[in-house]
């Protein structure tokens, strides 16, 4: 097993199949002596022909036509899948693998051996080897040619598979690359840019990330399940990245000390520069961050007609990378209490930039 570790997927799966192999013929050995001599005769292993006597004549008229066929035609693909499509009826996962494994091994330039083994992996999941069926899939896009069967590329089956079955973000990377250039006409492009960018952002890729975002927003409105914020989330990545960020400051402390600053000496001018100037958040505590109701502010000084007091300390809620500043005295018509929102900036793509703080918004109202 640790031998196997070390070794690339292709030498993997040779090696497993033999195994598999081996396995089969001790199988085969311990079978019935009659249906050996019987089936011999007919040049069939008898190992594959099982299930009940009907099955089992359906068999041996497949293996007897399938001798007829001429090696790699259409007509040999046709047999060769009704066979193992028998052992998959049969839920006779062992055997399917042992019967397209052998083909695969001893047929190495059949034009369908990529489909063979897409069955092969089916097979895997079915037995719950999933692992084992994701080394299929990937083998399959990577060395085997597309093949269309029943209207349908194997490429994108397997392509599919894998975006779930491998949790390799570099590999995921390559996986909705792939999707998207090879096949944007049978694919979510929203749902693909956007998984994109989170992949490449979980490798580091920060420009391939903001790409990908970019390449989303086109299809803003995609529902994505597990983001449901997948649009502003999308958009602030996309501006900030091309925004100055010249409101920002290298700490904490520095912010604060700013705003109060501002605030003491009632200057609304100076205060808004310190605002983010990307997807600044004004809401009261109720609204959800999917509401887009908001309350317009295009001028803090029709807020600031009298003294704005502030706490000494920040709010207990505050953490290493949120924290809000508790504000009273704003002339709004029914919101005096402002809680100032100041947040740690993620933004690894620039290393002067990630680590340091903004104002990021406003929440209106006593907090609950």
């Amino acid at each position: 097993m640790i031998v196997l570790l070390t070794m690339d997927i292709g030498i993997k799966l040779k090696v497993f199949i033999r195994f598999t192999l081996i396995l089969s013929v001790i199988c085969s050995v311990v079978s019935c002596r009659f249906m050996q001599e019987s089936n011999a005769a007919m040049g069939i292993d008898p190992y594959y022909i099982t299930g009940s006597g009907e099955n089992r004549e359906n068999l041996k008229e497949l293996f007897n036509q399938l001798k007829n066929e001429e090696p790699g035609s259409e007509g040999e693909f046709a047999v060769t899948r009704e066979i193992a499509v028998s052992f998959a009826r049969l839920k006779d996962f062992d055997r399917l693998i042992h019967f397209l494994s052998s083909r695969t091994l001893n047929n190495p330039t059949d034009p369908y051996n990529g489909y063979y083994y897409l069955m092969i992996a089916y097979a895997f999941i079915q037995q719950d080897s999933a692992p084992i069926a994701a080394l299929y899939f990937d083998l399959i896009v990577n060395n085997y040619p597309d093949l269309i069967i029943n209207d349908e590329s194997i490429h994108l089956v397997c392509l599919r598979h894998l975006i779930n079955l491998n949790d390799n973000p570099a590999r995921q990377v390559w996986y909705y690359k792939e999707l998207i250039s090879r096949f944007p006409d049978k694919i979510d492009l929203g749902t693909t840019y956007f998984l994109l960018g989170q992949a490449c952002e979980r490798v580091g890729d920060w420009n391939g990330a903001i790409q990908a975002y970019t390449n989303y927003l086109p299809y803003s409105g995609t529902v994505i399940p597990g983001f449901p914020n997948a649009d502003q989330y999308a958009r602030h990545q996309v501006d900030f990245s091309r925004s100055p960020k010249d409101w920002t400051f290298e700490s904490l402390n520095a912010l604060t000390r700013a705003i109060k600053a501002a605030l003491d000496n009632h200057d609304p001018y100076q205060l808004m520069r310190y605002q983010s100037k990307v997807n600044f958040v004004n809401r009261s505590w109720e609204q959800s961050e999917t509401d887009t109701t908001r309350m317009a502010i295009s001028n803090l000084s029709y807020f600031m007609t009298t003294r704005i007091r502030y706490d000494a300390a920040l709010d207990a809620s505050s953490t290493a990378t949120e924290a809000f500043l508790k504000t009273t005295g704003w002339s709004s018509f029914s919101m005096q209490t402002w809680y100032l929102y100041f947040k740690k900036i993620y933004f690894p793509q620039d290393p002067e930039i990630h680590g340091r703080w903004e104002w990021a918004g406003i929440y209106y109202g006593e907090k609950f």
